[in-house]
């Protein structure tokens, strides 16, 4: 497993409103900071989680015994795939926009038997930043995939409003019942529960993830808004992915909110890795982007 690399390496972008630094290792968004220096991010304290945004591919979750089954063959794959542990290539830079790549190498292909090109571009214009993830069949046969963003923002954001008043407010009603972690570490349950969506609002409290993720399968919006009433708030775009995880350790002082292409193993699956719920199939050549924006909002 790759070591984190130090904030010295990362790799600053940012605008007159914004600012973001980027790890190399992962190519994960690491800091976004206000016009005044406020994180908008996780302090990403170990005693709770060290991550900070990692990129999910080729899978989002847990496999069922970290293997999947491709024909006749078995393969080992750890949680959310290994892009997140692998140096990417500096592409492109300059002050406002950074381009990232990763492609298929021996190791990769014994864990994932494809040919592919990720790139990750990130981008400041203004009060928004923009993050796009295209994945390239670059290999002759069809390729199975899942993606996710994972991004963990504070908090309570650093403005005034309490951990207890910050919302996720949806862009449309939300009532349709949500998916929760099953009896198999990682893998997703059978039932459905209720939303605790009201509307089109969610009040996160720390019991609320007891139980690990709360996520959505049947999501109707594709963005919503994170903060505290009055304050400065996050408004979150995912055109791209119909799927939605929000999670943390109860306690700590982030909020995940990621925008999901897939998600883990239902408890109990056996299926070939092209049946698991949420892979998508690239035909050789073919690309897929998967966009999602941050915009700082004053109030």
């Amino acid at each position: 497993m790759a070591e984190s690399s130090p904030p010295q390496s990362w790799i600053r972008i940012g605008s007159d409103g914004l600012s973001a630094r980027i790890n190399p290792l992962g190519a994960e968004l690491s800091s976004l900071q206000d016009r005044e220096g406020g994180e908008l991010m996780t302090d990403a304290d170990p005693a709770f989680w060290s991550g900070r945004a990692p990129l999910l591919f080729p899978i989002v979750g847990q496999l069922r015994h970290d293997q999947y089954r491709l024909g006749d063959q078995i393969y080992d794959l750890e949680k959310h795939g290994f892009a997140r542990r692998k140096q990417f290539e500096l592409v492109e830079q300059d002050d406002h926009r950074v381009l990232f790549r990763l492609a298929a190498t021996d190791e990769t292909r014994a864990q994932y038997p494809f040919e592919f090109v990720l790139t990750m571009a990130f981008e400041i214009a203004g009060d928004q930043l923009r993050m796009t993830a295209t994945i390239i069949n670059t290999g002759d046969k069809p390729m199975p995939f899942s993606f996710g963003f994972h991004p963990a923002f504070a908090w309570p954001l650093p403005y005034d409003s309490v951990a207890e008043d910050h919302q996720v407010i949806f862009t449309k009603p939300e009532p349709a019942p949500i998916r929760r972690i099953g009896i198999e570490p990682g893998l997703i349950e059978a039932e459905h529960h209720d939303s605790p969506v009201v509307d089109n609002i969610f009040s996160p409290r720390f019991a609320h993830f007891d139980d690990d993720a709360i996520i959505w399968d049947e999501l109707q919006s594709r963005a919503l808004s994170w903060g505290g009433p009055g304050d400065p708030v996050l408004d979150i775009e995912f055109p791209d992915t119909p799927m939605l995880g929000i999670w943390q350790k109860p306690g700590a002082r982030y909020l995940c909110i990621e925008p999901w292409a897939g998600m883990a193993d239902p408890v109990g699956f056996e299926g070939d890795f092209t049946e698991k719920p949420g892979i998508m199939i690239l035909d050789s050549g073919a690309e897929q982007s998967f966009r999602m924006n941050i915009r700082l909002k004053e109030s």
